[in-house]
């Protein structure tokens, strides 16, 4: 597990361009909660949660599918939203979140980790250690 400095995570946030004329963040529980805060605090947009469970802490599936733990956040007049996560590793959870909300709203995916084009890391391999999760 390779750990990665808060600060690290800040600079390479502060670095990241994220998309023009977002109405809000929604951020998928438990795991996005604080990616998702942080990039509220960035853009200095609303945050919004949705929980969802899909992984254990071993990250392994636990569930065929992710099943949703909470309501369906209301968006309002919310037309455009960064929906945001830990890590991106198969999209079944972000994919679950983005099918329960509207689909008249434009969402864009947000993740800390992944080998996608959207994830703020790319170039570390394997599990990671956040600096607000403990072992």
């Amino acid at each position: 597990m390779t750990p990665l400095a808060f600060r690290d995570i800040l600079e390479r946030m502060a670095q990241w361009r994220f998309p023009e004329r977002i109405d809000g963040v929604v951020g998928i529980a438990s795991g996005g909660v604080v990616p998702a805060a942080l990039v509220a605090q960035r853009l200095g947009l609303e945050l919004k949660v949705i929980a969802l469970n899909y992984r254990d802490e071993a990250n392994e599936p636990r569930f065929g599918e992710p099943k949703l733990l909470s309501a369906v956040p209301d968006l309002g007049r919310w037309k455009r939203v960064l929906l945001v996560d830990d890590v991106y590793v198969s999209g079944k959870s972000w994919q679950a979140a983005r099918a329960l909300l509207p689909a008249d709203v434009e969402v864009l995916p947000f993740v800390l980790k992944g080998k996608v084009d959207f994830a703020l890391i790319r170039d570390v391999d394997g599990c990671v250690l956040w600096p607000w999760r403990t072992c």
